[in-house]
Parts: structure tokens; sequence; C-alpha cells
């Protein structure tokens, strides 16, 4: 489906476009699938301690390997993330996340670890954040948001729920502090905090705890205070003007609200059923950037209408829901966790992917799996999947026996 799409995005009725035209990207994915195939039986041949055993090698490797792209590494799109080979470019922040995976499904495997200990959520929090800080410095932020993905891993790992809570806080607070005059917010924050204590039991209303509520407060406000700065003197000015559109989708619609704009004309003229296969105008106008990368959902909106565009969203839904149940059924805590790890990121993708085409989320350039053009997007959500169905299998041969 995916390489059917990348197809309708880049055919061209004038030149009869070849679906196997190798000059296109069309061409080009059916190349990039077949050299999958390859990884796929590699990965279902080997041994599956080979990715418990050598966990923290790879992760060691990507972390070189990231280290060198930043010198060595070719800029496109103003992205210094990519080794360029020939014709063939190739990106580690995709491997990268697939190596985080394993090494943090080795480290919890560790007899005693656990998220409460100060000292675990360290180990956690490092092995989280240096590709992050390594990703970032080669000016690729949407591949260093997909690591957040992880959350939803350490949640179900015991993860204290304090600390997603601020996560979601704090993120709501910045849309909120983009949206809404500081005043009102001020005003939230102190409604809501005096709700908490007079929701407390009596006998937890004491000194402590009410200064302990009113230091929120002001961390909070201090926060929504500092979210303009931080938006117009840190963010970059591409940065800056993707959180401007996603808050008001109607500015300057013929510049930076370009993408956003005819993605949602893209999808909404679709309607229900869809133009048809190779039917869709603005995509065979070139009307919407990136259109076989970051924006393929248009196509599928444009040509398979709302009912296209809900079979794809149903069958992610589908699989991260088989990710999820398979890795509870896993007798290993290494599988379990790697497996939780495989339904985040994917689950991530779709939703930031999806949500951008829509005004939803902010563009930050993320493909959606297995169906944007790309050969290190689909190499690497395929070696992430197919790595867990190969620890599946160890679990369906245990109980044969």
């Amino acid at each position: 489906m995916g390489w059917l799409n990348v197809y309708a995005a880049v055919y061209s009725p004038e030149d009869h476009t070849s679906l196997f035209d190798m000059t296109t990207n069309a061409g080009k994915q059916m190349m990039w699938i077949g050299t999958t195939v390859i990884l796929v039986i590699c990965i279902l041949v080997v041994n599956h301690t080979f990715f418990d055993t050598f966990a923290f090698v790879f992760y060691g490797f990507m972390i070189l390997v990231l280290i060198l792209v930043l010198f060595a590494g070719t800029n496109i799109n103003g992205s210094r993330s990519w080794f360029k080979f020939g014709s063939v470019s190739i990106q580690p922040a995709e491997f990268a996340k697939v190596a985080t995976a394993l090494a943090l499904a080795k480290y919890l495997d560790v007899p005693g670890s656990n998220l409460t200990k100060q000292k675990d959520l360290m180990y956690i929090g490092g092995i989280i954040v240096l590709p992050c800080l390594l990703i970032l410095a080669s000016n690729e932020t949407g591949s260093t948001l997909v690591f957040a993905s992880f959350t939803i891993m350490l949640y179900r790992e015991g993860l204290p729920s304090w600390i997603p809570a601020v996560g979601i806080t704090a993120a709501a607070l910045f849309v909120l502090a983009l949206v809404f005059p500081k005043l009102y917010i001020f005003i939230g924050i102190g409604a809501l905090l005096g709700l908490i204590i007079m929701l407390m039991p009596r006998y937890n209303r004491t000194m402590a705890n009410s200064l302990a509520i009113g230091l929120v407060g002001i961390v909070m406000i201090g926060y929504v205070t500092g979210v303009d700065f931080f938006v117009n003197n840190v963010l970059q000015k591409h940065q800056r003007n993707r959180i401007k559109v996603l808050v008001d989708p109607k500015i300057d619609p013929l510049g930076v609200g370009w993408n956003v704009t005819q993605a949602k004309i893209a999808i909404g003229s679709g309607r229900l059923q869809g133009k048809g296969f190779l039917e869709g105008t603005q995509t065979k106008f070139d009307f919407v950037p990136e259109q076989s990368t970051d924006f393929i959902f248009c196509t599928i909106g444009e040509e398979h209408g709302f009912i296209g565009a809900l079979v794809v969203i149903a069958l992610f839904i589908g699989l991260v829901s088989r990710i999820v149940i398979l890795a509870e059924k896993q007798r290993t805590k290494f599988a379990r966790v790697y497996g939780y790890c495989v339904a985040g990121i994917i689950f991530f993708h779709v939703m930031i992917n999806v949500g951008m085409t829509i005004g939803l989320m902010p563009v930050i350039g993320i493909p959606l799996p297995f169906f944007s053009y790309g050969g290190s997007s689909l190499w690497s959500f395929s070696i992430l999947l197919f790595i867990f169905l190969k620890l599946d299998s160890r679990r369906t041969a245990l109980t044969r026996r």
C-alpha cells in the first residue's frame, strides 16, 4: 500500500510514469522494499539471543555513528544527519531508535533494576538523552521528539506517574501560553491549585503542603511567562514559524502556512470515497510539498477519501494493539520492554505524521511508517518490527513445548 501511494504521489499522466521507473521515488522504493526483504530474512535466521547479547554493542556503535555524521555527514534540507553514498542517502537517526530500544530493554532486564530508584532513572535518562542530543545537534528536531515515545514503555514498567504527568502538563501549558492571554492562564492555575487544596483531606491541609502547592504554582507561572522568550529567542526561525502555523493555521497561507493549508485541501477534496487511484489533482500538480515522504497521508486522503484514510488508520491501530498484546505475553522482560518500545515508536510516528497533515500537530518532518518514501525509514521500521517478531517466535516455541 505504501509503495502504490508513493507511485501515486510521483505519477505524471503526461510522461506515463512507470511503477518500476528507477528515476522516480516509486522505482527507488521498490529497490528499498527488495533489500528490506533480505534484511528481514537475516533477522529471522539469526538466533534470538543475538539481540539481547549485543544490545549495548549496537547502542554504542550507533552513538559513534551519530557523532561521525556531525563531521562527515551531508547537509540535506538544513539537516546534517545523512551519509550520502552516490545516489543513496542513509539517515543514522532512524536506526538510533532501534538501538536505543534494545539498550533500554537490556538495562531494564537486569535483575534488581527499578524505575523508582534514582540511580536507575538517571541511567535510563542517559540512554535516551544521549542520542537525542546528538540528533538535535544535527538539526533533526523531528527525530529527536520521537524519543519521547519511550515514556509509554517506561510507564508500563513502573515509572512514577508524576513524571509523565509533569511532561503532559508542561506540553499543555506551552500550547495554552501560545493561544490564550497570560492573565487568563494565571487565573486558571490559581483556581486549579485552590481547588486541589479545598479537595484535600483535612489532615493533609498542613502549612508544608500548602507551601508546596504554592511553589508548584509559582513554577508553573514562571514557565508560562518564559514560553514567549523560548519561542522568540531560542527556537530557529523555521521552528518558530511551524508553531505559529499550528496556533493560527490561517497565518500567511501563501508562505509559512502553505504546507498545512494545501495538505488539508488535498485531504478534504477526497471527501468520502476519494477521487480514485492516480486521480488526485493536488498530487498531480505538486501543490503539497514532500508529497511522497512526510505528506504521503495527503495522497491517501485525496485519492481514497475518508474511507481509505480510515482504513489506513485502523490498520495502524490494529498493528500497535497487536504488538502490545504480544508484548504482554512475553516470557522475558527484555522482549516485553522491547515490544512496548516498538509499539510506542510506531504510535508516535503515526500520531504526529497524520496530525501534522490535518493541522493538529506541528510540521516536524517525520515519516509515516511503511508508507513514506525513504530507505532509512523503511529499513529502520522493518528492523524494529521484525526483531520483536523474532523475540516473540521464541515465546511461541516454548509454548509448543
